[in-house]
C-alpha cells in the first residue's frame, strides 16, 4: 500500500513553532486518519508522545530527512470538518496569528487536549458477525460506556477503528465527544414500549388483566410515546418495581438518554407568524429570489429604520432555509440582545435552536456546540463565535446590528465577524445577511460599489412614525440657570411620561457615581498606577475604580500633590444619573443597567423581563440598552450627554456617535403611542449630532465619507496598528523603534517615496498604560495591492522574529483594520 503524510498541528504557543510537522501515517491508520482528527506523535528529541491535530493528509513528501510516524489516532471522527480547517488556515493569514490562535474559536469549547472519544453500547441483543466485533460488545456490557482510548488499550485489537466504525454505522454503538474534567455527560432513564405494531388492546392481553397498574402505564406510554422515568412515575404515581415487572415481561424497554444543560432557564412562549408589509415583502422576496435560482448575489444589506421589521425578515429567511434542510447562524452584537433574540427564535422554531454566547457555563456552552455537531438542531442564536458553530450543511449566516464595534474580536486572532461570516459562507454556498438602521461607513460604501446588494425599509413595520428629536443645547440650559443634568425639557417630559404611565430610558455611555477626582486647587488627577487613567468613583462601595484593570482605592483626604483638602469627584456616570432620578421620582421603579449591575448570571434576563412587564418606570443604562431592544411601552428616551464618544481621540468618534444616538432614540414609539427623544450636547452644531437629529443616514455618510478620503482612512485604504506593550518602558520604546525602521524601509521600497504619509509612529499609544504594561503604537496605511505584501513582512518581524530582535517580556500585538485605534 502506498504511503500517505500527515501534516501535524502540534499544541504549542511557541511562535517558532508556529508550522506543521510531518509524519508518516503507516498501513494501520490509512484507512481511519481524516484531516480535523487528533493525533498522538513523537516529538523532540527524547520522542516524547504529545497531542497533535492532523490537519492535512498528502501523498507525497519530498524532503530528504527520515520522518517519524503517527503512534495513535484519538478520535473515531474529525472534530473539525475540512471546511472549517481551511477558514482557519484563511483567518491565520487575514489577521496575521498562529495556526493555533486561527483554530482555537473553531475547536470545542475548552481545551481541545481534554476532549475525549466515548463508546456506548446501544444495542446489547446485537449478535456480532465476527469475533472482533464480540470482543468489544462483550468489553461493552461490562463497561457500558468506555473512554475510546482505554477501549484500544484494553484490548489491543488490531484495525479496531474499523470495527467501531462498522458497529456505529448499523447502530451498534453510539460515539460522543466530552471534556470529561470539566463536564460531564449527563444522562436520564427513559422508558418505551417495545411492540409499536400492537394495539393498546394486543398489549394489555398480554401484560394481563390482573395487573391493572401495568395496564395503564402501558397505555399512557402508548398515548405519549417515549418518556422519562422519573415523570412517568410521578405522574402514574406509581412505582418503580410496577415498571420494572413490565420490563421483565418484554412489554417495555428502558434505555438513557443524554440530558443537556439547558440554557433557557424559563418558559418561552409561541412567538407567532407575521404577515410581511410591503417593503418587508419587497426585501424577503429579493433575497429569496437568489436563494432559489443560487445566482451570485450572495451578501445582503438590509438598511432598516428602527423598528422596520427586520428580525420578521430574518424569521422568514431561517424558516425557507428550513424547508431546503439548511443550516442557519443568527449573531446579535450584544449578550444583553440575546434573550430577546431567543425569545423571539425559540418561540417560533423550539427545540431546534442552540444557544451560544459567553455567559454560558462550560458545561452548557459544550452541550450545545455537541448538539451542533451532531445535526440535532438547524438554528444557532448567539454572540460573534457563533460564527464558528460547527454546521455541516450551512445556508444562512445572519449578522444583526452588523455596524456594532463586538463583531470585532479584541484578543488573538482579532478577525472582523463580518469578513469571516462572508468567507464562510463563500466557501459553503451559503448566504450572509447584514441587518442595521446605521451601516457602518465600509459596509455602506461597499454596497454602493455592488459588492454587497442594499436593501432598504424606509418605513416602521407598524406604521408608527418615527420618534420627534429635540435638540437641547445645555450650554443655554446653563446660562438660563439650569444647573442640572437634566435639561427643563427632560424634566417636564419625565413627568408627563410617567403621569401617563408610560416608560423612559435614559442613556449616558459612562459607568459609575463620577468619572474623575481632582484637586480643585492644582489640578491634579487621581489615577490608577497600573493603568495612567484618570478612577472613576463609585458610590455605592465609596471607592474609586480603575474601569480598564479593576483595581480600587480610598478617596484621598487631601491631594497628594499640593495637600490641599479641596480633592473631590467630578463628572457624572450612570450610577450618579441613578441617585439624581431617584430624589426627582421617588415613587418611581427605577433600575440601571450597565456593566456594573449585570454581573450574575441571569441578571441581563430578568431586567429585560421587567422592563418587557413594565414593571420598571425608568431604566438607566450604557450602550448595551441602545439598541435592538423593543419595548411597546417606551415613550421617552433621553439622552443625557450626546457627546461622549464624539470627544475620543479616534477617527471613528463621529461614525459611533452618529450611530448610538440613532440606536438609542430608536428605542421610542415602538408601540401605538408616539415616541419623543431629547438629545443633549454640548456640540449641537456638530455633523453627527445634526444628522442623528435628523435621522438622515445618507447625508451623515456623504460628509464622513468625505473626510475619510481627505485624511486616507478606510474604506479607502487599510489600517494596521502595530501595539508593543510590556512593564519595561525603556524596552519597549527601543523595540518599538526597530520594528518601526525595519518596517519603514520596506514601505520606501514599494512606495519609492517618503513614508511619512504611510506609516505613524512610534509613538505613545493614546492610553499610554494599561494593567502596567507600557504601551507604544505604529499605524500603517497600505493600499489593498500591497497588503499581503506588508502583512508577510509584519509577521516575518513580530511574530516568527526573523530579525531576532530582543522581545523578552515584551509583546506585540497586530490588528487589521482595527475598530479603534485608543
Amino acid at each position: 500500500m502506498a504511503k500517505k503524510y500527515g501534516q501535524i498541528l502540534i499544541d504549542n504557543y511557541a511562535s517558532q513553532l508556529d508550522r506543521l510537522f510531518t509524519y508518516v501515517i503507516n498501513e494501520d491508520f490509512i484507512d481511519i486518519a481524516k484531516e480535523g482528527m487528533r493525533v498522538i506523535v513523537p516529538f523532540g528529541r527524547g520522542n516524547k508522545p504529545i497531542k497533535g491535530l492532523l490537519v492535512s493528509i498528502v501523498d507525497e513528501f519530498t524532503e530528504g530527512y527520515q520522518l517519524k510516524s503517527i503512534i495513535d489516532v484519538l478520535d473515531d471522527k474529525p472534530i473539525i470538518s475540512k471546511e472549517m480547517l481551511k477558514l482557519g488556515y484563511w483567518i491565520k493569514e487575514e489577521y496575521l496569528c498562529t495556526y493555533l490562535e486561527a483554530l482555537q474559536p473553531i475547536l470545542p469549547p475548552g481545551d481541545y487536549k481534554q476532549v475525549n472519544t466515548f463508546v456506548e453500547l446501544i444495542d446489547d441483543k446485537y449478535s456480532p458477525d465476527n469475533h472482533e466485533e464480540e470482543i468489544i460488545i462483550n468489553y461493552l456490557k461490562e463497561k457500558d460506556t468506555s473512554l475510546l482510548f482505554d477501549l484500544k488499550n484494553d484490548l489491543k485489537l488490531p484495525y479496531i477503528n474499523k470495527y467501531l466504525n462498522r458497529l456505529e454505522s448499523i447502530g451498534i454503538i453510539e460515539t460522543t465527544i466530552d471534556i470529561v474534567t470539566t463536564v460531564k455527560k449527563k444522562k436520564e432513564k427513559w422508558v418505551k414500549l417495545n411492540f409499536n405494531h400492537l394495539t393498546i388492546d394486543e398489549i394489555s392481553n398480554l401484560i394481563g388483566k390482573r395487573a391493572s397498574k401495568q395496564v395503564l402505564i402501558a397505555k399512557y406510554i402508548y398515548e405519549n410515546g417515549d418518556m422519562a422515568l422519573n415523570l412517568l412515575i410521578k405522574e402514574l404515581n406509581t412505582s418503580l418495581s410496577t415498571v420494572k415487572s413490565l420490563e421483565e415481561k418484554g412489554i417495555i424497554k428502558s434505555y438513557y438518554k443524554e440530558l443537556y444543560r439547558d440554557p433557557i432557564k424559563k418558559f418561552i412562549p409561541d412567538y407567532n407568524k407575521h404577515i410581511l408589509n410591503i417593503e418587508q415583502n419587497n426585501v424577503f422576496n429579493r433575497i429569496l429570489s437568489s436563494v432559489i435560482k443560487e445566482n451570485s448575489d450572495n451578501k445582503f444589506l438590509i438598511h432598516g429604520v428602527t423598528g422596520s421589521g427586520k428580525t420578521e425578515i430574518y424569521l422568514q429567511l431561517v424558516e425557507e432555509m428550513l424547508k431546503r434542510g439548511k443550516d442557519s447562524i443568527v449573531l446579535v452584537p450584544e449578550i444583553s440582545l440575546t434573550p430577546q433574540t431567543i425569545d423571539r427564535f425559540v418561540g417560533r422554531f423550539g427545540d431546534n435552536v442552540a444557544i451560544l454566547h459567553s455567559r454560558l457555563s462550560q458545561g452548557e456552552r459544550f452541550d450545545q456546540w455537541r448538539r451542533i455537531k451532531k445535526g440535532r438542531v438547524k438554528i444557532v442564536v448567539g454572540a460573534r463565535s457563533a460564527v464558528f458553530a460547527p454546521f455541516n450543511n450551512l445556508g444562512l449566516i445572519i449578522i444583526d446590528e452588523e455596524h456594532e464595534s463586538t463583531y470585532k474580536s479584541s484578543q488573538n486572532p482579532k478577525y472582523n465577524t463580518i469578513e469571516v461570516a462572508g468567507k464562510r459562507v463563500d466557501m459553503e454556498d451559503g448566504f450572509l445577511v447584514l441587518g442595521t438602521a446605521t451601516p457602518s461607513l465600509e459596509t455602506y460604501y461597499k454596497s454602493l460599489n455592488n459588492e454587497i446588494v442594499l436593501l432598504t425599509l424606509k418605513q416602521r413595520a407598524n406604521k408608527q412614525i418615527m420618534p420627534d428629536i429635540k435638540l437641547v443645547d445645555m450650554r443655554e440650559e446653563l446660562q438660563n440657570g439650569n444647573k442640572s443634568i437634566f435639561s427643563s425639557d427632560l424634566q417636564n417630559q419625565m413627568v408627563n411620561a410617567l403621569d401617563n404611565h408610560k416608560q423612559i430610558i435614559l442613556f449616558l455611555n459612562r459607568r459609575g457615581f463620577s468619572t474623575f477626582v481632582s484637586c480643585r486647587e492644582c489640578g491634579y488627577v487621581v489615577k490608577c498606577d497600573n493603568c495612567e487613567i484618570s478612577m472613576t468613583y463609585y458610590k455605592n462601595i465609596n471607592k474609586m475604580r480603575c474601569n480598564y484593570c479593576g483595581v480600587t482605592e480610598n478617596i484621598p483626604q487631601v491631594c497628594p500633590s499640593c495637600s490641599s483638602k479641596y480633592i473631590k469627584y467630578f463628572g457624572i456616570g450612570t450610577e450618579k444619573v441613578e441617585e439624581m432620578v431617584r430624589e426627582m421620582f421617588p415613587e418611581a421603579n427605577i433600575v440601571r443597567m450597565d456593566g456594573d449591575t449585570t454581573t450574575k448570571k441571569g441578571s441581563y434576563d430578568d431586567i429585560l423581563d421587567d422592563m418587557k412587564n413594565k414593571k420598571i418606570d425608568i431604566l438607566i443604562g450604557t450602550q448595551m440598552i441602545s439598541k435592538g431592544l423593543d419595548f411597546e411601552n417606551v415613550v421617552l428616551v433621553g439622552i443625557i450627554a450626546a457627546d461622549t464618544t464624539l470627544n475620543l481621540p479616534d477617527y471613528k468618534s463621529p461614525e459611533k456617535s452618529f450611530q448610538l444616538v440613532t440606536q438609542v432614540a430608536g428605542r421610542a414609539g415602538r408601540g401605538d403611542s408616539e415616541g419623543k427623544v431629547v438629545l443633549q450636547t454640548y456640540n449641537p452644531d456638530h455633523y453627527s449630532i445634526v444628522h442623528a437629529k435628523n435621522q438622515d443616514y445618507e447625508s451623515f455618510y456623504n460628509t464622513e465619507i468625505a473626510l475619510r478620503k481627505s485624511f486616507l482612512y478606510p474604506p479607502f485604504i487599510n489600517l494596521i496598528s502595530i501595539l508593543i506593550y510590556g512593564e519595561n518602558q525603556q524596552k519597549v520604546g527601543k523595540l518599538s523603534k526597530e520594528i518601526y525602521n525595519i518596517i519603514g524601509k520596506e514601505i520606501y521600497n514599494i512606495y519609492q517615496k517618503s513614508y511619512g504619509d504611510y506609516i505613524i509612529g512610534p509613538y505613545p499609544a493614546p492610553l499610554e498604560k494599561i494593567k502596567k504594561n507600557y504601551r507604544y503604537q505604529i499605524i500603517i496605511k497600505v493600499e489593498e495591492v500591497y497588503k499581503d505584501e506588508l502583512k508577510d513582512l509584519i509577521y516575518r518581524v513580530c511574530i516568527i522574529n526573523e530579525y531576532n530582535l530582543k522581545m523578552d517580556d515584551i509583546k506585540v500585538s497586530i490588528d487589521i483594520n482595527p475598530n479603534t485605534i485608543l
